[in-house]
Protein backbone atom coordinates (compact mmCIF):
# COMPACT_ATOMS: atom_id res chain seq x y z
CA UNK A 1 0.00 0.00 0.00
CA UNK A 2 0.94 3.52 -0.33
CA UNK A 3 2.88 4.80 2.39
CA UNK A 4 1.44 8.60 2.26
CA UNK A 5 -1.14 8.98 5.86
CA UNK A 6 -0.91 12.96 6.12
CA UNK A 7 -2.64 13.44 9.33
CA UNK A 8 -2.83 11.61 12.93
CA UNK A 9 -5.79 13.02 14.67
CA UNK A 10 -5.27 10.65 17.70
CA UNK A 11 -2.59 12.01 20.13
CA UNK A 12 -2.64 13.24 23.72
CA UNK A 13 -0.38 15.96 25.21
CA UNK A 14 0.62 16.52 28.69
CA UNK A 15 -2.41 17.88 29.29
CA UNK A 16 -3.62 14.11 29.33
CA UNK A 17 -1.48 14.09 32.72
CA UNK A 18 0.79 10.84 31.63
CA UNK A 19 1.69 12.45 28.51
CA UNK A 20 4.93 13.89 27.88
CA UNK A 21 5.05 16.75 24.73
CA UNK A 22 3.48 20.42 25.18
CA UNK A 23 0.88 21.13 22.35
CA UNK A 24 4.06 22.56 20.63
CA UNK A 25 6.49 19.94 20.59
CA UNK A 26 3.79 17.48 19.17
CA UNK A 27 3.18 20.00 16.48
CA UNK A 28 6.56 20.70 15.76
CA UNK A 29 7.09 16.34 15.74
CA UNK A 30 4.19 16.58 13.45
CA UNK A 31 6.02 19.08 11.04
CA UNK A 32 8.97 16.79 10.91
CA UNK A 33 6.95 13.68 10.35
CA UNK A 34 5.75 15.52 7.32
CA UNK A 35 2.15 15.70 8.26
CA UNK A 36 -0.49 18.58 7.18
CA UNK A 37 -2.48 18.05 9.86
CA UNK A 38 -2.57 17.16 13.58
CA UNK A 39 -5.41 16.26 16.08
CA UNK A 40 -4.78 16.61 19.62
CA UNK A 41 -7.44 15.01 21.61
CA UNK A 42 -6.90 14.56 25.36
CA UNK A 43 -8.37 12.07 27.45
CA UNK A 44 -11.61 12.69 29.04
CA UNK A 45 -12.91 12.06 32.76
CA UNK A 46 -12.43 8.27 33.94
CA UNK A 47 -8.14 8.38 33.30
CA UNK A 48 -6.28 9.32 36.40
CA UNK A 49 -4.83 12.79 36.51
CA UNK A 50 -6.35 14.26 32.84
CA UNK A 51 -7.62 17.49 32.51
CA UNK A 52 -10.29 18.99 34.28
CA UNK A 53 -13.11 19.43 31.69
CA UNK A 54 -13.32 23.31 32.35
CA UNK A 55 -9.86 23.05 29.54
CA UNK A 56 -12.28 22.42 26.43
CA UNK A 57 -14.33 25.35 26.78
CA UNK A 58 -11.64 27.67 25.85
CA UNK A 59 -10.60 25.62 22.89
CA UNK A 60 -11.68 28.60 20.52
CA UNK A 61 -7.86 30.44 21.52
CA UNK A 62 -6.31 27.37 20.43
CA UNK A 63 -3.85 28.07 17.43
CA UNK A 64 -5.11 26.71 14.01
CA UNK A 65 -1.90 26.55 12.46
CA UNK A 66 1.95 25.39 14.11
CA UNK A 67 4.75 25.53 12.29
CA UNK A 68 3.16 25.30 9.11
CA UNK A 69 0.71 22.34 10.18
CA UNK A 70 -3.15 22.67 10.66
CA UNK A 71 -4.48 21.76 13.72
CA UNK A 72 -7.72 20.38 15.30
CA UNK A 73 -8.93 19.44 18.65
CA UNK A 74 -10.44 16.93 20.08
CA UNK A 75 -11.43 14.56 22.96
CA UNK A 76 -10.94 10.81 23.77
CA UNK A 77 -14.14 9.72 25.72
CA UNK A 78 -14.35 6.86 27.58
CA UNK A 79 -17.32 4.83 27.17
CA UNK A 80 -18.63 3.99 30.36
CA UNK A 81 -20.61 0.81 31.41
CA UNK A 82 -24.09 1.38 30.64
CA UNK A 83 -23.47 3.20 27.69
CA UNK A 84 -22.79 6.41 28.89
CA UNK A 85 -19.95 8.61 27.72
CA UNK A 86 -17.57 10.43 30.53
CA UNK A 87 -17.43 13.68 28.72
CA UNK A 88 -20.59 16.09 28.93
CA UNK A 89 -22.80 17.64 26.62
CA UNK A 90 -21.82 21.02 28.20
CA UNK A 91 -18.17 20.57 27.62
CA UNK A 92 -18.57 17.96 24.53
CA UNK A 93 -19.75 20.93 22.40
CA UNK A 94 -16.59 22.76 22.27
CA UNK A 95 -14.78 19.66 20.10
CA UNK A 96 -14.05 19.47 16.46
CA UNK A 97 -14.51 15.55 16.85
CA UNK A 98 -14.74 12.85 19.39
CA UNK A 99 -13.14 9.33 19.70
CA UNK A 100 -14.98 6.90 22.16
CA UNK A 101 -12.92 3.95 23.30
CA UNK A 102 -12.95 1.45 25.98
CA UNK A 103 -10.70 1.98 28.56
CA UNK A 104 -10.05 -1.18 31.72
CA UNK A 105 -9.53 1.86 34.14
CA UNK A 106 -12.79 3.07 34.12
CA UNK A 107 -15.03 0.07 32.42
CA UNK A 108 -15.62 -3.30 33.37
CA UNK A 109 -16.08 -6.14 30.88
CA UNK A 110 -19.55 -6.48 30.29
CA UNK A 111 -19.21 -9.66 27.53
CA UNK A 112 -19.24 -9.44 24.48
CA UNK A 113 -23.23 -8.13 23.22
CA UNK A 114 -23.12 -5.55 25.99
CA UNK A 115 -19.90 -4.32 25.35
CA UNK A 116 -20.86 -3.26 21.40
CA UNK A 117 -23.98 -2.20 22.84
CA UNK A 118 -22.61 0.44 25.22
CA UNK A 119 -19.53 1.52 22.42
CA UNK A 120 -22.64 1.59 19.96
CA UNK A 121 -24.93 3.84 22.25
CA UNK A 122 -21.58 6.23 22.55
CA UNK A 123 -21.45 6.28 18.72
CA UNK A 124 -24.79 7.82 18.57
CA UNK A 125 -23.80 11.31 19.49
CA UNK A 126 -23.08 14.15 16.54
CA UNK A 127 -19.35 14.87 18.02
CA UNK A 128 -18.55 11.27 17.63
CA UNK A 129 -16.97 10.40 14.15
CA UNK A 130 -14.43 7.87 15.52
CA UNK A 131 -14.02 4.50 17.51
CA UNK A 132 -10.61 3.89 19.33
CA UNK A 133 -8.54 0.97 19.05
CA UNK A 134 -11.29 -1.42 18.84
CA UNK A 135 -9.38 -4.33 19.29
CA UNK A 136 -8.67 -5.89 22.49
CA UNK A 137 -10.64 -9.18 23.39
CA UNK A 138 -9.98 -8.29 27.09
CA UNK A 139 -13.46 -6.48 26.11
CA UNK A 140 -14.96 -8.37 22.99
CA UNK A 141 -16.98 -6.80 20.58
CA UNK A 142 -19.00 -8.08 17.85
CA UNK A 143 -17.51 -6.52 14.68
CA UNK A 144 -20.36 -7.29 12.64
CA UNK A 145 -22.61 -5.30 14.71
CA UNK A 146 -20.06 -2.46 15.42
CA UNK A 147 -19.12 -2.37 11.34
CA UNK A 148 -22.97 -2.22 10.46
CA UNK A 149 -23.73 0.68 13.14
CA UNK A 150 -20.66 2.69 12.13
CA UNK A 151 -22.06 3.04 8.49
CA UNK A 152 -25.50 3.62 9.97
CA UNK A 153 -23.78 6.91 12.33
CA UNK A 154 -21.43 7.81 10.10
CA UNK A 155 -18.22 6.61 12.34
CA UNK A 156 -15.08 5.67 11.13
CA UNK A 157 -13.08 2.80 12.96
CA UNK A 158 -9.42 2.82 14.15
CA UNK A 159 -6.34 1.21 13.48
CA UNK A 160 -4.41 2.02 16.29
CA UNK A 161 -0.33 1.72 15.50
CA UNK A 162 -0.41 1.58 19.23
CA UNK A 163 -1.87 -1.15 19.39
CA UNK A 164 0.75 -3.33 17.43
CA UNK A 165 3.60 -2.30 19.88
CA UNK A 166 1.63 -3.90 22.89
CA UNK A 167 0.09 -7.24 21.64
CA UNK A 168 1.21 -9.01 24.73
CA UNK A 169 -1.66 -6.74 25.95
CA UNK A 170 -4.25 -6.15 23.27
CA UNK A 171 -5.59 -9.81 23.27
CA UNK A 172 -6.31 -11.21 19.77
CA UNK A 173 -5.84 -7.66 18.48
CA UNK A 174 -4.31 -8.89 15.34
CA UNK A 175 -7.22 -11.47 14.49
CA UNK A 176 -9.62 -8.50 15.77
CA UNK A 177 -8.39 -6.19 13.01
CA UNK A 178 -8.51 -8.83 10.36
CA UNK A 179 -12.10 -9.38 11.04
CA UNK A 180 -13.02 -5.58 11.61
CA UNK A 181 -11.43 -4.81 7.99
CA UNK A 182 -12.75 -7.68 6.40
CA UNK A 183 -16.18 -6.63 7.26
CA UNK A 184 -15.17 -2.73 6.56
CA UNK A 185 -14.36 -3.71 2.84
CA UNK A 186 -17.72 -5.34 2.71
CA UNK A 187 -19.77 -2.72 4.14
CA UNK A 188 -17.72 0.15 2.84
CA UNK A 189 -17.35 2.19 5.91
CA UNK A 190 -14.22 3.97 6.37
CA UNK A 191 -11.17 3.52 8.76
CA UNK A 192 -8.35 5.82 10.18
CA UNK A 193 -5.17 5.21 10.90
CA UNK A 194 -3.61 7.01 14.20
CA UNK A 195 -0.57 6.69 16.69
CA UNK A 196 -2.08 7.20 19.95
CA UNK A 197 1.27 9.37 20.35
CA UNK A 198 1.81 10.34 24.21
CA UNK A 199 5.21 11.44 23.05
CA UNK A 200 6.16 13.50 20.21
CA UNK A 201 8.59 10.79 19.07
CA UNK A 202 5.37 8.64 17.91
CA UNK A 203 3.37 11.63 16.53
CA UNK A 204 3.15 10.75 12.47
CA UNK A 205 4.83 6.88 12.69
CA UNK A 206 2.58 4.84 11.51
CA UNK A 207 5.31 2.37 10.24
CA UNK A 208 3.60 -0.94 12.10
CA UNK A 209 0.12 -0.20 11.11
CA UNK A 210 1.48 0.77 7.27
CA UNK A 211 3.47 -3.02 7.81
CA UNK A 212 -0.10 -4.65 8.90
CA UNK A 213 -2.33 -3.10 6.51
CA UNK A 214 -0.04 -4.76 3.71
CA UNK A 215 -1.46 -8.42 5.02
CA UNK A 216 -4.30 -7.60 4.65
CA UNK A 217 -6.60 -6.55 0.95
CA UNK A 218 -7.93 -3.53 1.91
CA UNK A 219 -9.79 -0.96 -0.28
CA UNK A 220 -7.40 2.18 0.31
CA UNK A 221 -10.17 4.54 -0.36
CA UNK A 222 -11.74 3.95 2.92
CA UNK A 223 -8.76 5.14 5.00
CA UNK A 224 -9.14 8.75 5.74
CA UNK A 225 -5.90 9.89 6.67
CA UNK A 226 -4.72 10.41 2.61
CA UNK A 227 -6.51 13.72 2.27
CA UNK A 228 -6.68 16.40 5.15
CA UNK A 229 -9.98 17.71 2.55
CA UNK A 230 -11.54 14.07 2.89
CA UNK A 231 -10.82 13.76 6.61
CA UNK A 232 -12.60 17.31 6.97
CA UNK A 233 -15.46 16.75 5.38
CA UNK A 234 -15.93 13.48 7.27
CA UNK A 235 -16.24 15.35 10.34
CA UNK A 236 -17.75 18.33 9.07
CA UNK A 237 -15.42 21.06 9.38
CA UNK A 238 -14.83 23.56 6.73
Amino acid sequence: MKRNFILDIHTHSIVSGHSYGTVREMAQAAKEAGLQLLGISEHGPGIPGTVNPFYYTNLEVAPRNLYGVEMVYGCEINVLNGGKLSLSEEFIQFLDYALVGIHGLCYENEGIENNTKNVIECMKHEKVFFVSHPDDDCTPLNYELLVKAAKEYHVALEVNNSSFRKLDQRLNCLENYRTMLALCNEYKVPIIVNTDAHDPCFVGDFELAYDFLETVDFDEELILNTSADKFKKFIGLS
